[in-house]
């Protein structure tokens, strides 16, 4: 495959040759070393073979006394495509430009990705890089690691290492993100733990300190737990820093009004198209706003990145979509006002209840009044209720 990738490089032909005694020509090829290959016989009298571009001009010459046909059936490889294009010298230029701007190309770069972050955005990475020398159109030899990584990390507290690897015009940003030190509990400070909200305790774990209520008791908000205070029978009252968990099923109802009047969208069938193309971080558009502007459409943006042969261009075809609608009355039926309702106090209430722990159950009811649907959803939950608050002595300056 390689010898016959080289010998295309450097032009190579098919050659048919006709003689009373062939076998002359293969002689003559032996005795002046020409290599040939590929060799088929047509007929007792007649063969086809490939030689390279030099051996058969020192062929055409060493068989001028022979008795015999040398006959061309196809020029190959590379010599012979471009000599086609002498005549054309605004193409073959365009080509050696082209080529010449994918040669300087490949040494900035066109592409980026990144890889390894969780917490900070790709956006905030690549505008911090941005920030310091390393964006679109960059020279990628030119790049100094270790100073792009001090001067974002310094940039990014949230991450603990970056780095990046320029292959060609592609730069692989790889970061790794600081894992937070947890918080430190203050074992000094006399505290209480008191109930964050109302409900009915199912655990209570003391780590330090004296639990004040036992599983079953129902607690309001606000009420003791476990007390930082302990009564000793040698010393008298000793003062903890009282620590520890209280895990209680807890009720939600929360509520909302919905309207069953309103405006819905409603696509008229018009649609414009605008084009444009990125050059790097620079935009062209062909297409203007002027005879859109006061009226309501939904954009969809779609960007196409060129390569050619697998390599990134600079270039991007982005391509705006506008669905031009109306604002129209519309009226919700009671089901669907509920539903969407339902959807937005489930949230809200898993934004509530999460952190501490998690949903049990839950039942939507809805009532409604006038033009409106009053909806409400109650829920029951498991959770960890406890919460610090400091205890104030004399010591501490407390009242």
């Amino acid at each position: 495959m390689l010898s016959g990738a080289v010998n295309r490089l450097r032009g190579q032909v098919r050659v048919r040759a006709e003689s009373q005694f062939p076998e002359r020509v293969l002689n003559l090829c032996g005795a002046r070393e020409l290599a040939f290959w590929d060799l088929e016989w047509e007929s007792p009298t007649a063969f086809t073979c490939r030689l390279s571009r030099k051996d058969w001009h020192a062929l055409r010459q060493a068989a001028a006394n022979l008795d015999c046909t040398l006959t061309v059936v196809r020029r190959e490889g590379a010599p012979y495509f471009l000599f086609r294009f002498r005549h054309r010298q605004a193409l073959v230029t365009g080509l050696v430009a082209c080529a010449l701007g994918l040669f300087l190309g490949s040494f900035f770069i066109w592409d980026f990705t990144v890889e390894g972050n969780e917490t900070v955005s790709t956006e905030r990475i690549l505008r911090s890089l941005e920030k310091y020398g390393v964006g679109l159109g960059s020279f990628g030899l030119s790049l100094d690691g270790e100073d792009i990584r001090n001067h974002v990390l310094l940039d990014i507290p949230e991450l603990s290492w970056i780095t990046v690897n320029v292959s060609g015009c592609r730069a692989s940003v790889q970061v790794r993100e600081r894992v937070a030190p947890p918080e430190m509990v203050d074992e000094a400070s006399p505290a209480n733990v008191v109930a964050r909200r109302a409900g009915l305790v199912l655990k209570v774990q003391a780590l330090d300190g004296v639990a004040a209520v036992l599983p079953g008791t129902a607690v309001t908000e606000g009420q003791l737990l476990i007390s930082g205070v302990e009564d000793t029978e040698t010393v008298g009252a000793r003062v903890l820093a009282g620590m520890g968990t209280v895990e209680a099923r807890t009720w939600y109802a929360l509520t909302t009004q919905v309207p069953l009047t309103g405006l819905e969208k409603r696509y008229t069938g018009e649609e414009k198209t605008g084009l444009s193309l990125i050059f790097g971080t620079r935009r062209i558009k062909f297409f203007s706003n002027s005879s859109i502007e006061g009226r309501k459409y939904d954009k969809i943006t779609s960007r196409y990145p060129l390569t050619l042969l697998g390599v990134p261009l600079p270039v991007t075809v982005t391509v705006e979509r506008r669905r031009f609608y109306e604002a129209v009355p519309a009226e919700r039926t009671a089901a669907q006002a509920e539903q969407a309702a339902e959807a937005a106090l489930t949230e809200q209430l898993h934004a509530m209840v999460d952190p501490w722990g998690a949903v049990s159950s839950t039942l939507c009811t809805s009532r409604r009044r006038g033009d409106t649907l009053a909806v409400t959803l109650a829920a029951e939950c498991v959770e960890q209720i406890g919460e610090s608050v400091p205890i104030f002595t004399e010591e501490s300056g407390g009242a």
